[in-house]
């Protein structure tokens, strides 16, 4: 049986950024938490350190995560960055509500693939993924991203949301992920 799902396109081109955005299972807010937000940042920490890649900005929401990278190796492949990312973070989540035994989390959480039975704390695929060569400036893509919480009634600036690098691009450096210097 052919599969009619949207296949996303991935550009692994040597000096792009990426503008990327992943989302939480079902949309679900997974990430509600210190906890899980903490999760996320030290698998950036991680990812980033062992894939060499810059961070630019990031902000996390209660169900998503948007992310502006940029990888400094010639080449690399975006679904090893970002399974870097999300694995982590997907098998925090499981081990956390084993062991808190939030069986009704842990069934909602688990999917069904053919026979067997896969957690998913995303949802499946690469979520959204833009190069960023030329055409879209920067600080445009910083601003969106700083924005989000605002947009949802969260916060009333930018700056007043801790899990976002608006922070740190105000010049804070007692933030939960320090950013990457912007050489473009």
């Amino acid at each position: 049986m052919e599969s009619h799902r949207k296949r996303k396109v991935v550009y692994n081109d040597p000096g792009h950024a990426h503008f990327l955005t992943f989302s939480c299972q079902q949309r679900l807010p997974l990430l509600s938490k210190d906890r899980s937000r903490q999760w996320l940042v030290y698998a950036l920490q991680e990812a980033r350190g062992k894939l060499d890649f810059l961070i630019w900005g990031y902000v996390i929401m209660p169900e998503h995560v948007h992310l502006l990278i940029c990888p400094r190796r010639r080449e690399y492949k975006m679904g090893h960055i970002e399974a870097a990312i999300k694995r982590p973070v997907s098998a925090r989540a499981k081990q956390f509500l084993i062991e808190t035994e939030a069986t009704d989390w842990l069934r909602r959480l688990t999917v069904r693939e053919g026979d067997e039975a896969a957690f998913r704390f995303w949802l499946p695929g690469g979520g959204y993924d833009e190069n960023i060569w030329n055409e879209r400036p920067i600080p445009e893509i910083l601003d969106y991203i700083h924005m989000n919480p605002v947009r949802r009634g969260l916060v009333e600036h930018p700056t007043d949301w801790a899990w976002s690098s608006a922070r740190f691009w105000a010049g804070d450096r007692g933030v939960p992920l320090l950013m990457d210097p912007i050489d473009v």
